[in-house]
């Protein structure tokens, strides 16, 4: 139980973004609690930086998924460079699974509406593009700040592939699926229909995506039962948008909240792999941060104890686990539950 308190201590004093899951999600702290954390992403930390950075047309960086100006050809887009994580979408995403207010944004949604448009083809902010996961994340903060973004949700059904998933390099030609699309596909379109009440037909389509992903366990090839790659099992906090074992556990705990329904028994391998990585001491590492320019550092550099991918960890390894009572289970949670009282 001491240690359970000593990691509970120490993701809550990271930053508010983070400690309102924390008090939310593995505490069961009051309601009133963890909304006032929660309302403090505006004013402090991570959230209060990159708000501070937004610009006058609403966007980041100037622009919508690359900043103004980069240069396609120069070193940022050389291979092996990454990309920047600078500009409007993924500054959406950040605030948006930070927990801000989508108030706090004001008119932001018509500013984007008005002056931001799509590097691939200059489409209008809110109708998205070809990409499948820029898509996604489009959807999920149009739903979010209240945009019409009622067209581009229909985009995923129509673009949803025989085997039942999705892949960005569609407009390329691909026929097979990726799980990396995937997963942001059914992450954006859950996502949205939380916000929205969503309908039917994209409920089918988010629960086929789930199956194409459940179908491989999160980890294996369909066709051979080999592991898909190492990287289902290096875990990375900023989550962007590659996939692994434990951003899909986490995907998947929250539709099976939304759903009301059990953990899928198909998860247990990849539960299994979360629970192996847990340190001696209670935590989970950093692996190899994405490379590109940022706004600001917001986790641990890698090979040190993530607070983030802790948390993650943590609370799905608790849906998991309430889901299956065992011995070992009832003591994090007792030392759960006795801080939330303190």
């Amino acid at each position: 139980m001491e240690a359970a308190h000593r990691i509970l201590d120490w993701m809550l004093a990271t930053d508010p973004a983070l400690a309102w899951q924390v008090e939310r999600d593995l505490l069961d702290a009051p309601e009133e609690r963890w909304r006032a954390t929660r309302a403090r992403v505006a004013t402090d930390g991570v959230g209060a930086r990159l708000l501070a950075v937004q610009d006058a047309d609403g966007q980041w960086a100037g622009g919508s998924f690359f900043p103004a100006g980069f240069d396609f050809e120069g070193p940022e887009a050389a291979p092996g460079a990454g990309q920047p994580w600078t500009a409007t979408s993924w500054s959406l995403k950040a605030l948006r699974e930070w927990g801000l207010d989508a108030r706090v944004l004001g008119d932001t949604a018509e500013r984007l509406a008005a002056a931001s448009r799509w590097d691939y083809n200059g489409e209008p902010y809110w109708q998205g593009e070809v990409d499948v996961c820029i898509n996604a994340a489009t959807l999920a903060a149009g739903g979010w700040l209240g945009a019409d973004v009622a067209a581009l949700a229909r985009w995923f059904p129509e673009h949803r592939l025989a085997d039942g998933g999705w892949n960005c390099e569609w407009v390329e030609g691909a026929t097979v699926s990726s799980v990396h699309s995937t997963l942001n596909a059914v992450k954006g379109l859950l996502d949205y229909e939380i916000a929205t009440g969503g309908d039917d037909d994209l409920r089918a389509a988010r629960h086929a995506g789930e199956e194409y992903l459940l179908e491989r366990h999160l980890l294996r090839r369909l066709s051979t039962g080999e592991p898909i790659a190492d990287w289902t099992t290096q875990f990375v906090y900023p989550i962007r948008w590659r996939f692994s074992a434990l951003a899909a556990l986490d995907h998947f705990r929250a539709a099976s909240l939304h759903d009301g329904t059990p953990p899928d028994a198909r998860l247990a391998d990849a539960v299994a792999i979360v629970r192996a990585a847990r340190q001696p001491d209670g935590t989970w590492l950093q692996h190899d941060r994405e490379k590109g320019r940022v706004w600001f550092d917001i986790d641990v550099p890698p090979g040190e104890p993530s607070p983030w991918l802790t948390m993650i960890a943590l609370r799905v390894l608790r849906w998991w686990d309430d889901a299956r009572p065992n011995p070992a289970k009832t003591v994090l949670a007792d030392g759960w539950r006795s801080h939330a009282a303190d």
